[in-house]
């Protein structure tokens, strides 16, 4: 569950060489987002790094059809499209629907019966 408020705080530091202008605005904007929060758990700081980067480079007009399938992987990757949010079983809520969330999750189901406890006894007549 990532919150749809998006992941609070300051980036992380740059990890690649020099950043560009668009590159950064790129990394500040990614790094709010509410995919950001399951980044920072995984340490994912060098393949955001590298997918700015990527598409930083795929906005160019002599762009490479590699660079825009790079970029399309990293998005899929880091849970950026539809697709990559499935894949990876992440789901944006608000803090209201997570709190509804952990309450069901609190409540405790009722205990299964064994098979054992499910057999009905029935009586022998001696007939057959």
């Amino acid at each position: 569950m990532l919150p749809a408020e998006g992941r609070p705080g300051r980036p992380p530091w740059w990890p690649l060489t020099e950043v560009t202008s668009r590159e950064q605005m790129l990394w500040d904007d990614l790094w709010s987002r509410p995919q950001a929060v399951m980044w920072e758990q995984l340490g994912q700081v060098l393949e955001v790094a590298l997918f700015v980067r990527t598409l930083a480079e795929t906005e160019q007009p002599d762009s490479k059809v590699e660079a825009r399938k790079l970029a399309r992987q990293y998005m899929e990757s880091l849970g950026l499209t539809v697709q990559g949010m499935l894949r990876n079983r992440w789901k944006i809520v608000v803090a209201a629907e997570q709190q509804e969330e952990d309450d069901e999750e609190e409540l405790e189901a009722p205990p299964r019966r064994s098979a054992r406890d499910r057999m009905k006894v029935v009586p022998f007549s001696g007939r057959a």
